[in-house]
């Protein structure tokens, strides 16, 4: 479509067929007009003054919307990337001492990150964030399928390759909850937004396990709420095939269902933990130490029966957590209950 056909639309069309165009107006101070004016008559009604803000003049407005709307399209129309495996090529631990092996993970797979506290578990999640090139203090290379991936691959932000959940999360948007998903879900071109809207509310309600509503300020959520909405908002939204977690049983959220809600067939999932029950969940755990790689472990089939004892064990200190939280007493024949 040539950027003459878009200025002739009406701006109504343009905004129900393009909704991230409102990101674009919103970010200019415009008001989205409710009459049936084209986007070109629309663009060139705006007060010069208002423009002057902006160092615009009408055409350069013009430009930078057409501009916009094909950068934009551009981005919804790149395929969704698809890979099937990342190989961690070796590096070396603090003391300059080798890995001991390469480590190939694969796409469906759960990979949990065990060591002490500084032991470089987090060191280990940046180096995949950001593609390392041995040009990190780990000395470590990603390679994507095989191939170490080109610059622009590694520093472009529209290639989605991975998506991260830290442990530490803070809003400065003055937005509500409703604004802050619209907004993302506008941003990734998703279709059925309303939909996808609530799917990523609900779900990050039942993960926090304390009630809060679309109207709320993102500046209002308490840690555990500000983690539930970005877990949800991964699962349900992000296309990213690589997902890295943060310890995420510090988030206070219902962790086991984060995990079974981000563990998707067309993902790879490493998460840094200290909690046992997350990590024999786990395919496979890296055990970290000095900065570096010391060991792999493959769960095994006596770990994996371990778990259901975890779990009659996890569900009775949730359930003491929640009665001291509520104000009330514990006894001792409650533990052994």
């Amino acid at each position: 479509m040539t950027g003459t056909t878009i200025l002739n639309q009406k701006v109504s069309f343009l905004v129900k067929e393009r909704p991230y165009l409102l990101d674009f107006f919103t970010a200019m101070a415009i008001t989205v007009p409710r009459n049936q004016t084209t986007l070109k008559e629309f663009l060139q009604s705006i007060p010069s003054s208002q423009l002057s803000e902006f160092s615009l003049n009408h055409q350069s407005l013009i430009d930078q919307c057409l501009d916009f709307i094909k950068q934009m399209e551009i981005f919804r129309l790149q395929p969704q990337q698809s890979i099937t495996e990342i190989t961690l090529k070796a590096g070396h631990d603090k003391n300059g001492n080798p890995e001991p092996n390469n480590v190939v993970l694969k796409v469906g797979e759960v990979v949990a990150l065990v060591g002490p506290t500084g032991s470089g578990k987090s060191r280990l999640l940046a180096d995949i964030e950001c593609l390392a090139q041995k040009d990190t203090p780990s000395g470590r290379q990603v390679l994507i399928d095989g191939e170490a991936p080109d610059e622009k691959k590694r520093l472009s932000g529209d290639q989605q390759l991975v998506a991260q959940l830290s442990q530490n999360m803070n809003f400065v948007m003055d937005l509500t909850v409703g604004a802050f998903v619209r907004m993302h879900a506008e941003s990734r071109l998703v279709p059925d937004i309303d939909f996808r809207i609530d799917q990523i509310f609900a779900t990050a309600v039942e993960l926090a396990g304390e009630p809060f509503t679309l109207e709320t300020p993102v500046t209002a959520l308490s840690g555990g709420q500000s983690r539930a909405l970005m877990i949800a908002d991964v699962a349900c939204l992000s296309a990213s095939p690589i997902v890295l977690i943060d310890e995420i049983e510090n988030a206070g959220v219902d962790r086991r269902r984060a995990l079974e809600l981000l563990v998707k067939e067309e993902k790879m999932v490493l998460m840094a933990t200290h909690d046992p029950l997350l990590a024999l969940s786990a395919d496979r755990r890296l055990v970290i130490g000095n900065g570096g790689i010391q060991a792999i472990l493959t769960t095994s089939p006596e770990e994996r029966r371990v778990i259901s004892e975890l779990l009659v064990i996890d569900k009775k200190l949730s359930g003491m957590r929640d009665l001291i939280r509520t104000g009330n007493r514990l006894s001792f024949s409650y533990f052994l209950g």
